[in-house]
């Protein structure tokens, strides 16, 4: 199987996280160059968790 190319060029990113690198160590440490609190705040507000969203329907629905 032929290795993958490496992509050219930065992604398309949210205008929110401009900037923002992650990379991960030889000991498998993540090492972001943005603060934890400020990327947690960022994903709350912009992704909706589907497991959240499925208890809240069970949830609806044991009600009724």
């Amino acid at each position: 199987m032929p290795k993958k190319k490496p992509q050219e060029g930065n992604p398309q990113v949210n205008k929110a996280l401009e900037g923002y690198e992650i990379h991960i160590n030889e000991f498998g440490e993540i090492k972001s160059n943005l603060n934890i609190d400020k990327l947690n705040e960022f994903l709350n507000k912009n992704v909706d968790d589907k497991k959240l969203k499925e208890r809240k329907e069970n949830k609806e629905e044991n009600d009724k």
